[in-house]
């Protein structure tokens, strides 16, 4: 049995899954301790604990998925929107815990191995690009059957890329991003930054109420959808001429929306050499994704 971790900002979510059949077996839900470090590890453990008693069976390893990275020079958690997880050695004190392999992750890396193994890209040979576009735009990457984490930890970082062929008269005003760049991918093509372009011309609106007035024929809407498939196209178009995946999932709320995917086979080709269409499809797992991946990870690294 594995278990696997999804942490966020709201929730703390374990599984159990099958070595062999990949089954989720157990489940847990908890809230993320908003109060410091001690709290959270020991409500993690906590998640553990309680899977493991409930499982009944041997465990062989334990994956995290997780925001924020782990600096491979000092072993500290970076990058985290759970702040007081930056600064910390949280991989080193899971393992410094269990005499079992433990690996820890971002999330969208986790989307990726989940959908590569058993999920849409699943028949994949060796390769494949997961996005995720939800609060925020995240990527994980795939190569030889193993996920690129880079020697920083920044492998798949697509969303503080800046965006290709970035026009002020089609993308709206240039716009700084909280990781000091200006730009950034994340803030048009998110979900978040999805909201932020609709309002700066038509007011605050839902991304889903932006879909909903798409399918029902509003004429700002259309426009603005195109114009925002463009913007994912570009994106992805630029990712296609470094990597050349064999299939791109995308992940996260916006993914729900199935009106996206024509209108990206449509653009994806004038962004990439050759005229090269990739196949872009929604991911399988949904809300289990990042959990699922989680307990895959240390297999994927060849840990078990």
């Amino acid at each position: 049995m594995l278990i696997g971790l999804d942490i966020g900002g709201t929730k703390i979510e374990g599984v159990v899954v099958s070595s062999s059949t990949l089954e989720i077996r157990q489940r847990l839900r908890v809230v993320t301790p908003k109060t410091n470090y001690q709290d959270f590890l020991e409500s993690v453990k906590n998640v553990i604990a309680t899977l493991t008693v409930r499982c009944g069976e041997n465990i062989k390893s334990i994956g995290v998925g997780c925001c924020g990275s782990v600096d491979n020079s000092s072993g500290v958690m970076r990058g985290a929107n759970i702040l007081y997880l930056n600064g910390e050695h949280f991989l080193k004190d899971l393992q410094s815990e269990y005499r079992l392999p433990v690996s820890l992750t971002n999330d969208a890396n986790c989307l990726a191995i989940s959908e590569f193994r058993s999920g849409a890209a699943k028949d994949a040979a060796s390769s494949c690009l997961a996005m995720i576009l939800g609060t925020g735009c995240g990527g994980g990457v795939i190569i030889n059957g193993g996920i690129v984490d880079g020697l920083h930890g920044l492998g798949g970082e697509i969303g503080h890329i800046p965006l290709p062929g970035f026009d002020i008269g089609i993308d709206g005003p240039a716009i700084d991003c909280y990781c000091g760049s200006r730009n950034c991918v994340e803030s048009f093509i998110s979900g978040t930054g999805l909201e932020r372009s609709w309002a700066l011309y038509n007011g605050p609106t839902s991304a889903k109420q932006v879909f909903e007035l798409y399918t029902s024929g509003n004429k700002a809407a259309i426009q603005f959808i195109e114009a925002y498939t463009d913007r994912v196209a570009r994106t992805l178009g630029s990712i296609i001429n470094v990597i050349d995946p064999e299939v791109i999932v995308l992940g996260g709320g916006v993914s729900n929306q199935t009106a996206i995917y024509p209108l990206i086979k449509d653009k994806l080709r004038k962004y990439t050499f050759n005229n090269v269409s990739t196949p872009v499809i929604q991911a399988h797992h949904g809300d289990s994704s990042g959990v699922l991946g989680a307990a895959l990870l240390p297999r994927m690294k060849g840990m078990i």
